[in-house]
């Protein structure tokens, strides 16, 4: 295998795949990039497994086509650090391949591409499309929700349903619940209820652009997502997935509008001293007023006010105070609801936007 690369682009293809590598492989190939140059395309893949990105790149000199493996970590450090503006890179029989820079001469060891794991998707009926901006968007304001307890696996993903034009993704840990939905031209048989493991959604939040076609296909405990030069793929997480719904307020008794990015300042200033300790918020709303107040035992107290437009009962909650930040970190809308129905309840918050946020408030000692 032969070829000559641009520095920059093969430098960007090489940093994006070897993000998918674990450190904690069972097999040596696994910390390696696999490359294939052919009719002027050169192929970059990296897997654990589980996920398994490709990068390619188009408009490359191919004089030797091929493919070989070459450890990642080491490829990219000596990449970032070579002069010039091309690469040129030569695999033998042997696999070994020698770099070229401009004076620059380095010879790295590889393994042969037939033990590299195969990456590929069979085909289906299940594939539709959507802009990749809308899709990062949905991802942003729902994975900081997932769960971390690798007890309850099939928590350890975001739900994406697709059903009757309309794409739903959430995400709960059990103490919280974030839902966005939207709804895309797709064919009616078209349907899918599977779980996508939260390293899958981090690479596509990191991936995806603003601009774009994005195409999804679902088959046989897999999924892929195929954008102009990067495939992902992933496994599916196994299991049934809660019914989420029964965990939604069907009412409430009381309703505020807040600034979003005036309460998510007042949350942040006041969750320094919490958070030391992981003390929660106390939220009190009363007459045009919401008190956020804080006692940290051996440190202090935080206690702010902002004024409301807000006439109903006196209520009192407390929350994890990430909790509350997570969701208004995330949207951009100017405004926020909080839908309350007593200090026991659920709260929920919604927007301008198909979002909603359940979350469960703490006892107030």
């Amino acid at each position: 295998m032969k070829f000559i690369v641009a520095k920059d682009v093969f430098l960007k293809g090489l940093q994006m795949v070897q993000s998918i590598i674990s450190s904690h492989n069972t097999a040596a190939v696994l910390y390696n990039i696999l490359m294939t140059a052919e009719n002027g395309i050169l192929k970059m893949a990296a897997t654990d497994l589980s996920v398994s990105l490709q990068f390619s790149i188009d408009g490359v000199e191919v004089s030797e086509p091929g493919a070989t493996t070459l450890h990642a970590r080491r490829l990219l450090g000596l990449i970032r650090e070579l002069p010039g503006e091309k690469i040129e890179i030569c695999v033998d029989d042997k696999h070994t391949a020698t770099i070229q820079a401009g004076s620059s001469n380095y010879k790295i060891y590889g393994i042969p591409a037939e033990e590299f794991p195969p990456i590929k998707i069979n085909e289906t009926e299940k594939v539709f499309s959507l802009e990749q901006g809308a899709f990062r968007e949905m991802l942003r304001k729902t994975v900081y929700a997932v769960s971390t307890d690798e007890s309850r696996q099939v928590l350890n993903g975001i739900l994406m349903t697709v059903a009757e034009q309309k794409l739903t993704v959430v995400a709960t840990d059990g103490r919280r619940l974030a839902l966005v939905e939207q709804e895309i031209e797709i064919p009616v048989d078209v349907q899918a209820n599977v779980v996508i493991p939260t390293k899958t959604v981090n690479e596509l939040v990191k991936t995806l652009s603003d601009e774009g076609a994005l195409k999804i296909k679902v088959v046989d405990g897999m999924v892929s997502f195929e954008l102009e030069n990067v495939v992902i793929v992933s496994k599916l997480i196994d299991g049934n997935y809660p019914n989420y719904r029964q965990v939604i307020p069907s009412q409430c008794e009381e309703k505020i509008t807040l600034e979003r990015e005036i309460f998510l300042a007042t949350l942040r200033r006041v969750s320094q001293l919490a958070k030391e300790k992981n003390v929660p918020v106390r939220l009190t709303f009363d007459k045009n007023q919401l008190r956020v107040f804080a006692s940290v035992p051996d440190v202090g107290e935080a206690d702010e006010t902002m004024p409301i437009k807000y006439k109903g009962k006196k209520i009192a909650m407390a929350f994890n105070p990430d909790y509350l930040m997570d969701p208004l970190r995330n949207l951009t809308s100017d405004e926020v609801n909080i839908e309350m129905v007593d200090e026991l309840s659920p709260a929920v918050i919604k927007c301008d936007i198909p979002f909603l946020y359940v979350i469960m408030p703490l006892r107030l000692s």
